[in-house]
């Protein structure tokens, strides 16, 4: 079938999360943490990530913005660090963090030649605000922003890869799911989408990737520009 659009996972697939907030944990937080082991304290943010995102997916509350649940979760991680006494301006700067990441090397490239036969979306747990900065701090251009923002709830519900494949309104088959992560894929398999797995084996620092898809997929590359030569840009 005729690949005519693709939707990213952006946390991890797109853009280099770890490294980034790592950063700017230790920039911001070095007066309050100057030993602090900013890898390790990206790690504790993002396993909240789930935790948090399953209150809205089970129905416990209505949808909020990724933003929302980062801020709520950031208390519990200062303190699993013993930092204490961070005003609150900072930790809403802290939460700009997951704003400023940068795109892993190949994406931006890879990015345009895709879209010169495809038209492209995020399919993010990110919100719509957040998506157009990441997009335009990495010189990525998106022809619609779905995902989460768009779709008011959290993936892997249904509703975020029907809406996905509704907005563009071609056929499941010729709508690709790409992303670094199985899970993800195998979601948006079992609602007909094609699937695109990118390997991204540090994602989660050296060896904490996945380096290979672990479920059948339509495609599997090596990173972005891999799937662009598969796919014939």
């Amino acid at each position: 079938m005729t690949v005519r659009a693709l939707v990213f996972d952006v946390f991890g697939t797109l853009v280099d999360w770890r490294s980034g907030v790592a950063r700017e944990a230790a920039r911001l937080l070095a007066p309050f943490a100057p030993s602090l082991d900013a890898g390790a304290f990206a790690d504790a943010w993002r396993a909240r990530y789930n935790p948090s995102m399953e209150t809205v997916r089970s129905g416990v509350r209505p949808f909020v913005d990724l933003d929302t649940l980062q801020a709520e979760s950031l208390p519990d991680v200062l303190a699993q660090f013993g930092i204490a006494g961070v005003p609150e301006d900072l930790r809403r700067e802290l939460v700009q963090a997951w704003h400023r990441l940068d795109a892993w090397p190949e994406v931006p490239e890879a990015m345009r030649r895709l879209r010169e036969k495809h038209l492209l979306a995020p399919n993010s747990n990110g919100h719509v605000r957040l998506m157009a900065d990441l997009a335009r701090r990495n010189g990525l251009l998106f022809d619609a922003i779905l995902g989460a923002g768009y779709s008011r709830d959290y993936k892997p519900k249904p509703a975020l890869y029907h809406d996905a494949v509704a907005a563009f309104g071609f056929a499941p088959g010729e709508t690709v799911m790409v992303a670094a992560h199985s899970n993800d894929l195998t979601a948006a398999a079992s609602h007909g989408l094609s699937t695109a797995h990118i390997a991204r084996p540090h994602e989660h620092g050296p060896g904490g990737g996945e380096a290979g898809p672990a479920v059948p997929v339509t495609y599997a590359a090596r990173d972005l520009a891999d799937l662009a030569d598969q796919l014939g840009c």
